[in-house]
């Protein structure tokens, strides 16, 4: 049977690595391009990228949003931006033919599509099925 200060040595360790990754997960969706996306789905659990255009009306109207989840998800979900003007690589790889289309990656498998400006409660219960 465990002595007590090693249940609480392991409880403790256990809370030290779930706060260092919180912290390690972005407050705030990160700016991505074709050489860095990669990367960046492979490094968190669940990822999920923003793909847009700076002229389009919707993915502006999204935006807010995004960084809304970002920031009420830190911990759990890393978010990105993926201009899909400057980037031609990744849209063209994930065949992505109407923005805003957001993707989700867990463990750097693309799991999920949502295409269009969609409402923040609909977006987050998506993205919570990933967790």
């Amino acid at each position: 049977m465990e002595d007590i200060d090693e249940i609480k040595k392991k409880k403790l360790d256990e809370m030290l690595r779930k706060m260092k990754e919180k912290e390690n997960f972005p407050n705030a969706p990160v700016v991505l391009n074709d050489g860095n996306f990669d990367g960046f789905v492979k490094k968190y659990s669940v990822a999920v990228i923003d793909c847009w255009a700076e002229w389009c009306g919707p993915c502006r109207m999204i935006a807010p949003i995004i960084d809304e989840l970002a920031k009420e998800m830190q911990g759990k979900v890393a978010f990105g931006k993926l201009n899909v003007d400057e980037n031609m690589e990744i849209p063209s790889r994930y065949y992505i033919s109407a923005i805003p289309t957001l993707l989700i990656f867990k463990d750097g498998k693309m799991v999920d599509k949502v295409v269009g400006a969609l409402p923040k409660q609909f977006l987050m219960e998506k993205i919570s099925q990933y967790i």
